[in-house]
């Protein structure tokens, strides 16, 4: 938004701005922030940075915690949430040295790194990704854990559980159990929220392909961006999120990207778009290779294929993630490629048959990931199958152009699935995380440390005890 500080004063002065406001992502992909009065924002600030404690923000393999952020004013915008004036803009993370010189394991830096790895290898210069953002609207949302007593309650008015609610005025049009899927007024009661929501994110320069209803009847919706660059779109994925949540607090509803809060309903998932330019040309397209894909596009292909299970620890960092991703379900977990199927890890669309379209998707991945991280080990995994030209089909990946599950079950084990758990996923990027230090764009303490997180995270379900054990156990 702004190149220089004058410009940001200029505009404060004009739009009668208040507040200052820098936002920070954490490892885990929550943003923090702090915010000064319009008068302390100087050029000073851009050189010397506000301090902050680093291991907070979960950044632990550093010999010394004490960090400081700069604001990048590119960034900048005007916070829509905010009652007094207030101008928002995302930092980077700097080490505390003679130079304060950046981060290396700041998640924003990552993600830039990547880019010009890429640029670097000679292979594109230019990363474009595709985000679809699948998420839940509720109208109530409690939860407790304590040792004799666990329990989550959910609700939202257009559930089918509700069609025999008589506590108020019910006027019926409930969505059926999994039936939610393009559903229309008067069934479609969240049509305005997203219809408010999309309005704000193009006043913030997120330009959005379209919205709708989502396969879960109890408020399952989608809504879908334009393309962008890497760094660009994890920018905009965390702002997503934030004018999401906090519009629905203002509509009086909750909003959650788990990707799965409710039992036996569809998951939530982020399905990724990628596709690779050079000099303006897709790398991605050939007009007679396997659905109109390049042989750069099968190696990059193959790259993620092979590297999927350790890949997970970015793209699904959450023990939640693996609710979702089971057998005999829309979500993948079948390591393999195929055209139009979404039973598959990778999926080619069958309607992007343009040179500029030509694209595919990862279909497992999760709106709980750091897009910084997750959007960036995509990438080097691609980069990685295209150096060492890992062909997915000789890999026996696929194509699979038939629904996995239809398949005989000898013929169904001969093709490898994804980690059926956080641990799992952990194990696998223990095992596999080279790929990750090509280019320096990782570091070993940033993959040490989010071992660490989620294996944290891991162990805190793993020993709560679940209701349905009780259910299945209590008698014995």
């Amino acid at each position: 938004m702004f190149e220089d500080i004058s410009q940001v004063v200029n505009f404060c002065e004009k739009e009668g701005i208040k507040i200052i406001d820098f936002k920070v992502v954490d490892l885990a992909g929550r943003w923090h922030h702090l915010s000064i009065p319009v008068e302390r924002f100087n050029e000073k600030i851009l050189e010397d940075g506000i301090g902050f404690d680093g291991s907070s923000y979960g950044f632990l393999s550093v010999e010394k915690s004490d960090m400081i952020f700069k604001p990048d004013i590119r960034t900048g915008f005007i916070d829509p949430f905010c009652e007094v004036p207030t101008l928002s803009m995302i930092a980077d993370i700097y080490q505390i040295t003679d130079k304060n010189e950046r981060f290396q394991s700041d998640p924003r830096y990552i993600a830039e790194k990547a880019e010009r790895y890429l640029k670097k290898t000679g292979i594109a210069d230019e990363y474009i990704i595709g985000p679809e953002f699948e998420f839940y609207v509720f109208d109530h949302i409690s939860f407790i854990n304590k040792n004799n007593h666990q329990e989550v309650y959910i609700d939202t008015e257009q559930a089918y559980w509700n069609n025999g609610n008589k506590n108020y005025q019910n006027l019926g049009y409930k969505v059926e159990f999994q039936k939610g899927y393009h559903v229309d007024l008067p069934k479609d009661i969240t049509n305005d929220f997203r219809s408010k929501i999309t309005r704000q994110l193009e006043d913030l320069g997120i330009s959005v392909k379209y919205h709708h209803h989502e396969v879960g009847g109890s408020g399952q919706v989608e809504i879908e961006t334009q393309f962008g660059r890497l760094r660009e779109m994890a920018d905009k994925t965390l702002i997503l999120k934030y004018v999401v949540k906090n519009l629905a607090i203002q509509e009086g509803k909750t909003v959650t990207f788990m990707p799965k809060p409710l039992y036996g309903e569809a998951g939530s998932g982020m399905h990724v778009h990628m596709q690779l330019f050079k000099d303006g040309k897709p790398v991605f397209y050939d007009e007679k290779g396997y659905s109109g894909l390049s042989e750069t596009a099968l190696y990059y292909i193959g790259g993620i294929l092979k590297h999927a299970p350790a890949l997970l620890a970015f793209t699904n960092p959450s023990t939640n993630s693996y609710k979702r991703l089971v057998p005999g379900y829309e979500a993948p977990v079948s390591i393999c490629f195929a055209t139009a199927n979404r039973s598959s890890v990778i999926r080619i669309p069958g309607y992007a048959k343009k040179p500029e379209k030509k694209r595919f998707e990862f279909r497992p991945s999760d709106a709980t990931a750091n897009p910084y991280l997750a959007f960036s080990a995509l990438l080097l995994a691609g980069i990685d199958g295209i150096i060492n030209k890992i062909d997915p089909v000789k890999e026996g990946y696929g194509p699979y152009d038939v629904n996995i599950f239809d398949l005989p079950e000898e013929e169904r084990n001969k093709i490898k699935s994804l980690p059926k758990s956080l641990d799992e996923a952990a194990d696998a990027l223990e095992r596999d995380y080279e790929f990750l230090l090509a280019g320096g764009v990782f570091t070993k303490e940033l993959i040490t440390d989010h071992i660490r997180r989620i294996r944290e995270d891991a162990r805190k379900i793993n020993i709560i005890p679940h209701p349905m054990e009780y259910r299945l156990y209590y008698d014995l």
